[in-house]
């Protein structure tokens, strides 16, 4: 008897999901005339990249914060109406923006 056979017969009502987790991409986010700022700087000795100038809403913002930092793979926090993420991805981030239509402005280095 496997695993799952133990588990039907404990919880013989569930009924397995088949969906997978969707990603949030699906969600339209609204874009904007102005150019984003995507700057580098070192903070506490630490290459940090950070994108601001959104003119959207905060939550269409976080979930463009989430989306830049799981395509990545990297860390990152969103405050003060800013992305910040671990490490310099200036470039990639600048990529991934424009895929989107964004317009994006390098500052910086």
């Amino acid at each position: 008897m496997d695993l799952l056979d133990q588990l039907k017969n404990l919880f013989p009502d569930h009924e397995p999901s088949t969906e997978e987790e969707k990603i949030i991409e699906d969600k339209e986010l609204w874009i904007q005339e102005e150019p984003m700022i995507c700057k580098f700087e070192k903070r506490k000795g630490k290459p940090t990249t950070i994108i601001e100038g959104y003119t959207g809403t905060d939550e269409d913002f976080k979930i463009l914060a989430k989306e830049l930092k799981t395509k990545l793979s990297v860390g990152g926090s969103f405050k003060d109406d800013s992305i910040i993420i671990q490490g310099d991805y200036r470039d990639k981030i600048m990529t991934i923006l424009k895929e989107k239509g964004f317009k994006v402005k390098r500052v910086g280095g």
